[in-house]
């Protein structure tokens, strides 16, 4: 295995450009050589020198070693198909599929080609994500009762996009919600059962802009929230437990210094300016205390990644190991549409 891998990224628009590109051209291991976009000028002024071609241009390229797809989420599972086919290792952006059997199909062609298939959860490495994961890790708050996880903004105007146009893959569910769902996996495990609802609520909307979903776990609750028209600032996550609670306001900082054009190992690289506030009763006495969080690093993903392709550690996200949220994505759509509680079924 050559000390540098090859990348080619399919797709430079918002997420190509601001989630993925920085990180394959600053992670140690990984160099960025194609990207498959129909705006050459956009790219090369953004990566000079970058080679900018079609994806079969890409996947006849021997050089390459991984293809990092982040396109509408309707062509994700063909694209990595073909990748897979032509013999390279795949990153996809979530939801990697539209549909679980869609989903299985791949994890299976990805064992049989012997190649790495992962997906781009990088909110696992949110810092406010961490410092929650730290303090239930600890015992912070007791025996958890109420978990909500609040991913909510202001956008009363529908846009002209393919997220919001109402075709296969789009609408804020499955746009937030595979966040949402992975960062609750990795917490607290596969649900007994969950309840959806989802609307359409702004003039003109074409697909969902609001989701309501609570996922049940014996006594504990567990509710996701996302909606386009909250226009006051409300806490990203909101933890009650036996022994006390825990409130965080603001979002990961990370996505807007992308978008700044800030690259890591910047000094001030996912640092969280906003202390969450844990509120504990201590001999009688209800006690509070800021939380100072823990530095959010996407870069991990991708240092995972090229660690996982060399040998040399695992895959940061197994697409076997997303197939639990593209299942839970599934049955929120059912649970909605027969406005009931589902039971949520293991994964073999």
């Amino acid at each position: 295995m050559r000390h540098t891998l090859n990348a080619a990224l399919v797709g430079y628009g918002f997420a190509g450009k601001t989630f993925h590109a920085p990180f394959l051209s600053t992670t140690p291991g990984l160099s960025l050589s194609w990207v498959v976009s129909r705006d050459a000028a956009k790219v090369q002024a953004d990566l000079p020198g970058c080679r900018v071609g079609s994806l079969e241009q890409v996947l006849s390229d021997d050089s390459v070693d991984l293809l990092v797809i982040a396109t509408p989420n309707d062509t994700h599972a063909p694209l990595a198909r073909q990748a897979l086919l032509a013999g390279k290792h795949v990153v996809i952006d979530k939801p990697f599929a539209l549909d679980l059997a869609e989903a299985q199909a791949l994890v299976e062609l990805a064992e049989k080609q012997q190649r790495l298939l992962s997906i781009f959860h990088n909110r696992r490495w949110d810092g406010d994500f961490l410092t929650v994961r730290r303090l239930l890790a600890a015992g912070a708050m007791g025996q958890i009762a109420q978990f909500e996880s609040h991913f909510d903004r202001y956008r009363p105007e529908v846009r002209q996009r393919w997220r919001e146009a109402g075709g296969p893959g789009s609408g804020l569910w499955f746009d937030l919600g595979p966040h949402l769902l992975d960062q609750a996996l990795q917490l607290f495990g596969q649900p007994d059962w969950l309840q959806a609802d989802l609307a359409e609520q702004r003039p003109g909307a074409l697909a969902d802009d609001y989701f309501h979903v609570v996922l049940g776990y014996g006594a504990l609750r567990v509710i996701l929230h996302g909606s386009c028209l909250v226009s006051v600032t409300m806490p990203r996550f909101i933890v009650h437990g036996s022994q006390g609670s825990f409130v965080k306001f603001g979002m990961d900082g990370q996505e807007d210094q992308l978008k700044l054009g800030k690259r890591p190992p910047a000094a001030d690289w996912g640092v969280d300016g906003e202390p969450g506030q844990l509120s504990r009763m201590v001999d009688g006495q209800l006690q509070q205390q800021s939380v100072v969080g823990e530095a959010g690093d996407y870069g991990a993903y991708y240092r995972g990644v090229c660690a996982a392709i060399k040998g040399e550690g695992s895959n940061p996200v197994p697409a076997s190991e997303a197939l639990a949220v593209m299942a839970l994505l599934d049955l929120a759509r059912e649970s909605h549409q027969q406005g009931a509680r589902l039971a949520c079924q293991k994964l073999s």
